[in-house]
């Protein structure tokens, strides 16, 4: 099981596959970005639920569960993060990150990039297909042959990898790392920065 100290919910497509949804039946706290608190709603998740946000899209009958943030420097998501941080919660879980405008998906997935190398987090990122960590140096993950994998750089000067089908480098454009395979049950890099990795459920 995925262990994290409070999941953030976004407002995009609530999930429907079975880790996602495991995460939220599970966690202890569900900090949710504004409107996706009525995605909550038809559920009965035990965990302590509060809203963050302007309050622009949260339902009258909800509003009590509101922390409003008015600053429009930053998006929801990283008010959510901040509010997880200052209650002590750096493993952060993202769900209902992607989905609906493509522009917000791209945005938050960057986004736990910056949460990593800025914020001390320690995200993870999981959708209806697979989950997104952030990796900095040498690093390994569990995997099955088969299984999809792509990886994004962020700074590395130097990035290879074991136990992939193609052998990873460090990629100058966001399409050059996508659409990998492990073939072991374990891939490894090698690397002096930081970058993003991307893995399907199967």
């Amino acid at each position: 099981m995925i262990k994290c100290d409070a999941v953030v919910l976004a407002n995009g497509d609530f999930p429907v596959h079975a880790v996602p949804l495991s995460l939220l039946e599970n966690a202890a706290h569900i900090v949710a970005c504004d409107g996706a608190i009525a995605h909550l709603a038809a559920h009965e998740y035990q965990a302590d639920i509060v809203a963050i946000g302007d309050g622009d899209s949260v339902p009258d009958g909800l509003r009590d569960c509101l922390i409003q943030v008015d600053e429009q420097e930053d998006n929801d998501l990283t008010k959510a993060t901040r509010y997880c941080l200052k209650r002590g919660w750096h493993r952060i879980a993202y769900v209902g990150a992607t989905g609906q405008r493509e522009d917000h998906t791209i945005g938050n997935i960057s986004l736990i990039v910056r949460y990593f190398l800025e914020m001390g987090v320690e995200p993870l990122m999981v959708t209806d297909y697979g989950w997104f960590v952030v990796a900095n140096g040498d690093s390994e993950f569990e995997s099955s042959p088969g299984q999809q994998v792509s990886i994004f750089n962020v700074n590395c000067q130097n990035l290879t990898s074991e136990g992939l089908k193609w052998q990873s480098y460090p990629y100058r454009q966001f399409w050059q790392g996508t659409l990998n395979e492990a073939i072991t049950t374990v891939f490894r890099f090698h690397a002096d920065g930081c970058y993003l990795v991307y893995r399907t459920f199967s």
